[in-house]
């Protein structure tokens, strides 16, 4: 009970400015606070709120939502927690995500219990596209939410590419991790058993931190590829969080970019590797 009132207390500002910093022990809303970005803290909890109502009818009513390993997040620190998960739509994935984590706040269970909204986690933040979250009105409110923002360097606007690695994404996850959750997606897309993008294991030897492996699955069958449209209602979806596992100065980029695949089980199956090389082996042929 103790710890669960403590996710309701407010966390006093980092400011050499005496006024705001002592408002910061009072100020339960956030209505002083600003995210590692520049964002208010009280703009991205209106935004949780009001994206919150619509988007829980569409995972918790119109689907149905199964959430597995809930006691492998009972004692996670507050900063410095990597999720990586595989990826089925643009927004539906991580929405749900934000759902299970402002539930876990209020110290409820399995269940979603809507009153979370009223006060949901805000120290939340997720990798994405950059070009993905500028495409449209919805895309640009989500990003409010707590989006950092990265160029690919390997795709745009649906094609592949070849252009240089953005630096600067390392530097902003760092900045989420030092103040919260991040989310990440570490194969960039929404195709099933693509490879993972060494940026993650980067991530990880640069910043240590507990790392939450999650398996999702049922999305792509409920929604279209964005996560905004239904594709069939009364869908299983399934979260499935795994023991937090840790990596150290002894594990190389390959080994922990092998983990990552392994653990969000997106490792190829045998039978599907052997009908990709017969495909291509027909091409040659041609």
């Amino acid at each position: 009970m103790l710890k669960i009132l403590k996710n309701f207390l407010p966390i006093p500002a980092k400011n050499t400015n005496i006024f705001i910093k002592t408002l910061s022990y009072f100020d339960v809303f956030g209505l002083f606070k600003k995210d590692p970005f520049g964002n208010w803290m009280v703009l991205k909890r209106m935004v949780i709120f009001i994206a919150g109502w619509p988007t829980y009818w569409r995972i918790a009513i119109a689907n149905k939502l199964k959430i597995e390993g809930l006691e492998n997040l009972k004692d996670l620190p507050n900063t410095n927690v990597f999720f990586i998960s595989n990826h089925q739509t643009y927004f539906a994935d991580v929405i749900t995500f934000y759902h299970i984590f402002c539930n876990l706040k209020w110290g409820f269970g399995k269940k979603l219990m809507p009153i979370y909204l009223f006060s949901p986690r805000a120290s939340i933040y997720y990798v994405a596209a950059k070009e993905t979250m500028k495409a449209g009105l919805i895309p640009k409110l989500f990003s409010l939410a707590g989006a950092i923002l990265v160029d690919r360097s390997w795709r745009s606007e649906g094609v592949n590419v070849k252009r240089e690695i953005d630096t600067s994404a390392g530097n902003n996850v760092s900045k989420g991790l030092g103040s919260g959750w991040v989310i990440s997606f570490p194969q960039g897309t929404t195709s099933p058993y693509a490879p993972i993008r060494k940026g993650t294991a980067h991530i990880i030897m640069a910043n240590r931190p507990i790392v939450v492996p999650v398996v999702i699955n049922g999305f792509r069958r409920a929604f279209n590829k964005t996560g905004l449209k239904y594709k069939r209602r009364n869908t299983l979806l399934t979260v499935k969080f795994k023991k937090p596992i840790y990596f150290d100065e002894n594990h190389s980029l390959d080994y922990i970019t092998k983990t990552v695949e392994e653990i969000i089980e997106q490792n190829m199956p045998e039978m599907i590797v052997e009908w990709n090389a017969l495909k291509e082996l027909a091409k040659k042929g041609e």
